[in-house]
């Protein structure tokens, strides 16, 4: 459900109450991360690599969202989802893609310096 918190006047990537284009890509992002969290072997995890996304209709505050998303492709380490979003009337709020890449976490996490 869109609250304060999730709309471009609070985030401040806009100056209105609606769901903020940043918000609805985190939670696609976050969806697309649950998606193949358990098909990962101990150790993997996946980082975002390239989106994109179109923001098609404004969705105000108390608007429930659902987004679902679908591995379109795997090419080695590189996994390519498309995902929607629409509100309870069934209206497309947004849609798009993600790229992610599998990883190391341990090894990733090393040669960033953390």
């Amino acid at each position: 459900m869109v609250e304060r918190e999730d709309t471009a006047a609070k985030i401040g990537s806009g100056d209105v109450p609606v769901l903020a284009t940043p918000r609805l890509l985190a939670v696609a992002e976050s969806v697309t991360v649950s998606a193949v969290q358990d098909h990962l072997a101990p150790g993997q995890t996946t980082v975002g690599t390239r989106v994109e996304l179109e923001h098609l209709a404004a969705s105000p505050i108390g608007t429930h969202i659902e987004v679902t998303a679908e591995l379109t492709k795997v090419d080695g380490r590189r996994l390519v989802f498309g995902f929607t979003a629409r509100d309870k009337d069934n209206t497309l709020v947004g849609t798009g893609t993600i790229e992610r890449a599998v990883v190391d976490r341990e090894r990733f996490l090393n040669r960033r310096g953390r």
